[in-house]
């Protein structure tokens, strides 16, 4: 079998077929037989190992869920036998640091780890890091095989090892929700851009890789600072996620994003440079890993595959850079809320108002739990087609300008919950000051938010909102729906 599965592992249960793959002796024949307890075999195929790589692959006819099973491949004398396996749902975790960040490592901790046990039909895969200038075929290493989370060690190994924290907790919660066995794979990296986990067809596709193989950079860079290790692009996607999308899939989630640092152009340099072109490099990323999990997997994954992601939280409190604000803004593709024209099937996790100065570690905000609640209710909506579930903030539909009375009414998608009235967080681009000005908020009536623009003039030509690195306090943006997710930022 091919290096990540194992015993233990979670198979994708119906409508899509499994596919499962290995090795053997190029022209030989694999015998591959799924067998409940007992010993009976209510699943046979025979396959061709293919040369001169001498894999073979095939696609299991479709499982409901459940389990366990045995699953065996026989090739002449030689024998392989998986055991404890179950059919579920099959999700990929990918990213940088917030996703890497284990359970050891969120806030009530032990509560979480402690918790884990009531949970065996959560099983869970962790990739090692690792890198690769051409496309691999299979992983290179493995940190965790297939496990269930019973043991503190699997869930808590280490800081940014594994397991990811945001991944278990949605994986849990979608088990809650489902109520049958998920697997989860994590492949993740702490301080990569978004560039390293593209194939050169999709920086290609945003005029970020040259024909000469390295990234395009604007002018004013010096060509010695090309980035390198797992900076460089496609090195990931190479090593760790294009041999996982042979995988049957039922849906990908993603947190990645870590805002440019100027002062250092290695490490997140590449991020920095091509930061306003992640309104493409995104939704490229997506429509590149669907197309490829599509086709490597027999087609048993989604052409367009449900993608999850987590929006930018925050870092610097007093911070006046706009960097996280823009790049929050282009994990949309520019149009503020997903699913969109150029992101459909997809659903985001706001996390701007979760942020945690107090962090030991930094950027990444220690309440994982409100990420992963936010991000399950995303994949029960899109994923799962669970309609009626409100899965997102409410968000402007449109606005008017009542000129005599210097006011400007904006009106949302949803009703309002005005929660925190002493910074409102609005901001518009006043014609007589050539800037962005803070516009105070007159009222908030079940869907519309009126805007007094005395300190604007007449007219005013933009408006924005929660435009700042650190835009809320706690868990108190000033908007929210009755659910308590809360409005995005938008321009």
């Amino acid at each position: 079998f091919a290096s990540y599965y194992g015993d233990h592992m979670v198979l994708q249960k119906e409508p899509a077929g499994a596919v499962v793959w290995g090795y053997g002796q190029p022209g030989a024949t694999v015998t591959l037989a799924l067998s409940r307890d007992g010993g009976i075999v209510v699943r046979k195929k025979l396959v061709t190992v293919k040369g001169p790589a001498g894999t073979w692959l095939t696609v299991l006819e479709p499982m409901a869920q459940g389990g366990p099973y045995e699953l065996s491949a026989t090739q002449g004398r030689q024998n392989v036998t998986l055991q404890d396996i179950y059919f579920g749902d099959v999700w990929l975790c990918s990213g940088q640091s917030n996703m890497a960040m284990t359970v050891l490592q969120v806030a009530n901790a032990s509560r979480e780890l402690a918790a884990a046990a009531r949970y065996p039909h959560v099983r869970l895969l962790a990739a090692a890091a690792a890198r690769s200038d051409r496309e691999l075929q299979d992983l290179q290493r493995i940190d965790l095989p297939w496990a269930v989370p019973a043991a503190a060690e699997n869930l808590g190994h280490g800081n940014f090892t594994y397991f990811s924290a945001v991944c278990w907790l949605l994986g849990r919660a979608l088990y809650d929700a489902r109520r049958y066995p998920v697997g989860l794979v994590q492949a993740a990296w702490s301080g990569t851009p978004i560039e390293a986990w593209s194939s050169p067809r999709a920086l290609r596709a945003c005029g970020l890789l040259e024909d000469t193989g390295s990234p395009a950079l604007p002018a004013g860079v010096p060509p010695g600072q090309l980035p390198s290790g797992p900076q460089a692009p496609s090195v990931l996607w190479n090593a760790m996620i294009h041999p996982l999308l042979r995988m049957a899939l039922r849906g990908i989630a993603w947190y990645q994003g870590k805002p440019p640092q100027r002062e250092a152009l290695g490490g997140e340099a590449n991020a920095w440079v091509h930061r306003e072109q992640y309104s493409c490099s995104f939704p490229a990323l997506i429509a590149d890993w669907r197309r490829t999990a599509h086709t490597a997997s027999a087609g048993q994954s989604l052409p367009l595959l449900p993608f999850g992601f987590v929006q930018l939280s925050t870092y610097r409190r007093q911070s006046l850079d706009d960097s996280f604000a823009r790049l929050r803004w282009h994990q949309t593709a520019d149009l503020g809320v997903v699913p969109n024209a150029r992101m459909p099937n997809t659903f985001m996790a706001v996390a701007m108002d979760l942020g945690d100065e107090r962090s030991p570690y930094g950027i990444h905000p220690r309440d994982k739990q409100t990420v992963a609640l936010r991000l399950q209710l995303g994949a029960r909506a899109v994923a799962y087609g669970e309609r009626s579930l409100v899965f997102q903030g409410p968000y402007p539909a449109r606005a008017v300008l009542e000129v005599t009375k210097g006011l400007l009414n904006v009106t949302y998608s949803q009703e309002l919950v005005w929660r925190r009235r002493d910074a409102a967080g609005f901001e518009g681009w006043c014609r007589r000051q050539r800037g962005w000005v803070p516009v105070p908020v007159v009222a908030v009536e079940r869907r519309m938010v009126t805007l007094a623009l005395a300190g604007c003039g007449s007219l005013v030509l933009g408006l924005r909102y929660a435009w700042a690195e650190w835009p809320c306090e706690y868990q108190a943006c000033a908007l929210y729906n009755s659910q308590g997710l809360p409005a995005p930022p938008f321009l």
